[in-house]
């Protein structure tokens, strides 16, 4: 299919981080957009501001009249998260609309550029948007679809200036669903593939399976950038003629020298086979995040990008939304908010903390996400969370799921071996929290609603 045979664009499921940067797209180029999603947000809200009609009820009257009257000219594109009962998707469907999920639309979008894609199952947000801002800032014209706020573009979505002969994208790969097997990149990065998304797998042997068949579309002459730790059966399926490049922290031919912790920046040199880069500062906390910023690196001398230009952009870094954010500091206190919801990313997160706040008293505010995800590694969440001096644990947050009889968040509760720990509502927090304010260091972490707590929280701090 060819996206310029479609003059309309109807999305289900708009909300959602990577749909609502493609609809941001396709509003860039002047076509009408709508869209529906169940929840009206700050994201939602901001789409409606920048000209996107988006209602929030299931209701086939509430499709526009404008696809209703021109169904061979209008596109849907359709988010996995919306359940088989929809009555709008099951009404377009009997209508015979071209309907296409998100991850096709993007393979389409990226089918002629040169292709930069990020995959892996934690690192994958913060790493495309680290590729983004150093491609952006060291003079490389690309285009970036990304799965978080980028706080430097204050949006998921950036728009190439179209200066030269092919297109240049940055794109994060979705393993969920397999959505990123749509994409075929010139340069792909793998941050992790440890097990996750099981109600899609299975087990981590088909994960596995599933990373290597993204692994073996790179592009002739492309690249590999592999992080040194994971499986190393993902390279079993590595096309000839493309180059594999493993980094980590200490490990691999692409590794970190000189680490050092300065208040929230990590300083550090990156010696990769394309050179050493001497001198560099990152002021997004957390040895993971060094480590994503290395990957970024690699990717950037490969782009030709210059050592030094390399440097500044990296300065001028300040992460994404929900990714290790400082919301509030002062009165002795430090409030941070992340978006890590599997046991791995909790471990990597808990431990920068403890690196920067090594004697300061921590409470961590936690909901699980998914009953599945809670299932297969409660036993892994509880080991994680137990480096919390409190752990506050919200209810399980469902998604897409329906609830899975006799799996609660007191699977997780009970396994936990922290001093201190409460099973709470969410609406009970930000009262629990006023009254009892004897922390240093405060963090809500968790994939799902938990970040509607993020403003009350801060307003608690701010007015305490």
């Amino acid at each position: 299919m060819r996206l310029e045979d479609y003059s309309y664009i109807y999305f289900l499921g708009i909300g959602g981080i990577g749909m609502s940067a493609i609809a941001r797209w396709f509003n860039a180029r002047k076509l009408p957009v709508w869209g529906y999603d169940k929840t009206r947000t700050p994201l939602t809200e901001a789409l409606e501001q920048e000209g996107i009609r988006v209602h929030y009820e299931d209701d086939v009257n509430l499709l526009p009249k404008e696809i209703l009257e021109n169904k061979a000219a209008t596109l849907v594109v359709l988010t996995p998260a919306i359940p088989a009962e929809h009555t709008e998707w099951a009404y377009l469907k009997e209508q015979g609309y071209t309907i296409k999920k998100r991850s096709e639309v993007l393979g389409i979008i990226t089918g002629s550029a040169y292709t930069v894609a990020v995959a892996g199952t934690h690192g994958k947000t913060t790493t495309s948007s680290i590729v983004t801002h150093l491609l952006h800032e060291g003079g490389v014209d690309c285009s970036a679809f990304l799965g978080g706020i980028a706080t430097n573009l204050n949006s998921n979505l950036l728009i190439g200036r179209g200066t030269s002969d092919q297109e240049t994208i940055v794109v994060e790969a979705d393993e969920y669903d397999r959505s990123f097997l749509t994409l075929y990149p010139d340069i792909a990065i793998v941050t992790s593939a440890d097990p996750d998304h099981l109600d899609i797998y299975g087990d981590k042997e088909e994960l596995i399976r599933t990373f290597q068949r993204f692994i073996s579309q790179v592009k002739p002459g492309g690249y590999l950038i592999l992080q040194s730790a994971t499986d190393p059966r993902l390279l079993e399926k590595v096309q000839d003629g493309v180059r594999v490049i493993r980094y980590s922290l200490s490990e691999g031919e692409s590794h970190v020298q000189q680490l050092e912790i300065q208040g929230y920046s990590f300083c550090f040199d990156a010696d990769t086979p394309f050179g050493n880069i001497a001198r560099l500062k990152l002021a997004l906390p957390g040895y993971h995040n060094v480590e994503n910023a290395l990957a970024a690196l690699i990717a950037g001398q490969i782009m030709g990008v210059s050592a030094d230009k390399l440097r500044d952009a990296l300065a001028t870094y300040r992460g994404v939304k929900r990714r290790f954010e400082i919301v509030y500091e002062g009165q002795g206190k430090v409030y941070i908010d992340d978006y890590a919801h599997h046991p791995k990313e909790i471990d990597a997160f808990m431990t920068s903390l403890r690196a920067i706040y090594p004697d300061k008293k921590l409470t961590v505010v936690f909901q699980p996400h998914l009953y599945s995800r809670t299932r297969d590694f409660a036993t892994e969440f509880a080991q994680s969370l137990s480096a919390a001096d409190e752990l506050i644990l919200l209810d399980i947050y469902p998604a897409r799921e329906k609830p899975i009889e006799g799996v609660t968040s007191e699977m997780i509760l009970g396994l936990v071996s922290g001093p201190k720990k409460i099973l709470l509502h969410k609406e009970a927090v930000a009262a629990y929290l006023a009254e009892n304010a004897d922390f240093e260091v405060l963090a809500t972490v968790g994939a799902g609603d938990i970040d509607t707590l993020v403003k009350p929280i801060k307003n608690i701090l701010e007015n305490n």
